[in-house]
């Protein structure tokens, strides 16, 4: 199994590494980010509908009440993903990455409960937005780094790219939803609106159903010491014996490099969490992981300014100035081609074509698409149910096929390759703190966007989408400069990849007793170059 598109190996690898269990667990634990997808989609149509306005008193209100409990409905979501991500922190490096994932699901599950059980309380409402937001927070921040410490280094990109392929999968079953409602179900019942609310329950549930085939980040387990369980685990997910040599040198590969970083910040391979804070706040290790830091929030800052969000907001409008009737249906089709797209690209592609060049090629394109958007809407000004020329409508066919070529060209650019990369790129020890602040700066970016878009279009018009072309072709420029190549390199090799060459300080007495046990233990592996031989 996986043994097509993948990355050369860092080393000889048996086969039996690339089995389903690690597949499973990855499939597993990305079934939460169904729900990221999920929510992000159902939300706009469902707060609209007729029977939801009357059950919740907002028929009654005026236009800008209505407008601010629809704002708020959107802003508390992403206020407690913004926060579900901030505390997942704690739970990360104290409790672990499996117990993480359990408190995430298990506070969406209330928010989920909370959302569909109300007659008439917005109050209930508005509580279970923020609790969905938190675990949908916390999930978004324990699934790419579980995935990348438990993944072989030539199928890491695939099996960490679930986790975009299920954001766009959930979004996609969130619009054909509401889809299906708007045209099956009479919007004046309830169930047309507490039916999508209803259905976060199905991902979030099978999720805690399968938590079982989930074991504890190996990685994790070596950071506290619990080296036992360390070896059952890779035995489990490697689908080897614990003895096998392979196994030993993941065990020594994780060993040495917390061991190094540990050692370089504070003067010992064992000092405590604190100990470790405190030192990495002063010493010169930092110099070398501000530039990933810096690299993430840039990252997220390209991905949220790619446009995308400007293209859901005015292609209504072009489908409709064309001639397209259902013009929910076909923007249902551009979710599609965009789910498509990633699935096929971080399935097959992503660790044969690695993250830094389909960057630069999905930027571009991207760039192109808007390019001509921003011309046809200049010089066509399109408008829906408005009488348009022969040629005008010609160009809304092809403005049409650039908004699918945009879908199917950002599936595999910034759209996912952020949470990839950014889940692969930092040290076991600050790996509690990098995955929250991933999930923490995409929360803060989308939150903008969201917010500045209207005012954006009412001042700019199609000048928007000459900005977001604009900073695509910035994206593209970055990524050529400062996005490093990461695919089939083990976590442990990032150091260099990134520049920061350190020299090992000297081990405590008790360190290289354990070293040297291990080494007799595990002959494959020689301690002192942290290599195989």
């Amino acid at each position: 199994m996986g043994g097509f598109a993948r990355a050369r190996e860092d080393r000889p690898t048996p086969p039996e590494v690339y089995n389903w269990r690690v597949y499973a667990a990855s499939l597993v634990i990305s079934m939460g980010v169904l729900t990221y997808g999920y929510d992000s989609a159902f939300i706009g149509t469902t707060i609209t509908q007729k029977s939801f306005k009357r059950d919740f008193g907002i028929a009654s209100m005026s236009m800008k009440e209505q407008a601010d409990v629809a704002s708020n409905l959107t802003s508390i979501y992403s206020a407690g993903g913004f926060f579900g991500a901030f505390f997942m922190f704690f739970s990360l490096e104290l409790l672990g990455r499996r117990m993480t994932v359990i408190i995430s699901d298990a506070i969406f599950i209330l928010g989920a409960i909370l959302c569909t059980v109300p007659t008439h309380q917005l109050g209930l409402i508005y509580a279970g937005r923020l609790f969905t937001g938190l675990g949908v927070g916390g999930i978004a921040a324990v699934a790419p780094i579980y995935i990348a410490e438990i993944s072989p280094p030539a199928i890491r990109g695939r099996l960490t790219g679930f986790f975009e392929s299920f954001y766009q999968t959930g979004a996609v079953i969130g619009f054909w939803i509401n889809y299906g409602i708007v045209h099956n179900v009479d919007t004046l019942s309830s169930t047309a609106w507490r039916t999508p609310m209803a259905v976060q329950l199905i991902p979030a549930g099978l999720l805690a159903c399968m938590i079982p085939l989930l074991r504890e980040s190996p990685v994790w387990l070596l950071k506290k010491g619990r080296e036992d369980e360390a070896y059952a685990v890779y035995s489990y997910i490697r689908n080897l014996p614990e003895d096998h040599s392979y196994i030993a040198e993941d065990v020594q590969f994780v060993k040495a490099e917390i061991a190094k970083e540990c050692a370089a910040v504070t003067g010992t391979a064992n000092p405590t969490f604190l100990q470790f804070v405190k030192g990495a706040a002063k010493e010169s290790m930092l110099k070398g992981m501000w530039n990933r830091y810096l690299l993430v929030f840039i990252m997220f800052i390209f991905q949220a300014f790619s446009g995308a969000a400007a293209i859901n907001y005015y292609s209504p409008t072009i489908f409709t100035s064309i001639g397209l009737t259902d013009v929910t249906l076909w923007t249902g089709v551009y979710g599609l081609i965009k789910a498509a797209g990633s699935i096929i690209f971080f399935t097959f592609f992503v660790d044969m074509f690695g993250r830094k060049w389909p960057w630069i090629i999905s930027s571009l394109c991207c760039a192109f698409c808007q390019y001509y958007l921003a011309g046809y809407i200049a010089i066509g000004k399109p408008k829906a149910g408005a009488a348009m020329s022969e040629s005008t409508v010609a160009g809304g066919k092809a403005a049409t096929a650039m908004i699918m070529i945009f879908g199917a060209t950002w599936s595999f650019g910034a759209n996912g390759l952020p949470w990839i990369i950014s889940a692969e790129i930092f040290p076991s020890s600050l790996r509690s703190i990098s995955g929250p602040f991933a999930g923490m700066s995409v929360w803060l970016w989308t939150y903008v966007v969201t917010r500045a878009l209207p005012s954006m279009y009412t001042s700019m018009e199609w000048g928007v989408y000459v900005f977001f072309a604009s900073c695509l072709m910035c994206a593209s420029i970055y990524a050529f400069f400062f996005i490093r190549e990461t695919k089939g390199l083990r976590i442990d090799q990032m150091d260099h990849l990134f520049g920061l060459e350190r020299e090992q300080p000297p081990i405590e007495p008790e360190d290289k007793a354990d070293a040297q046990s291990d080494h007799e233990k595990h002959p494959a592996i020689d301690v002192s170059r942290q290599e195989v031989v």
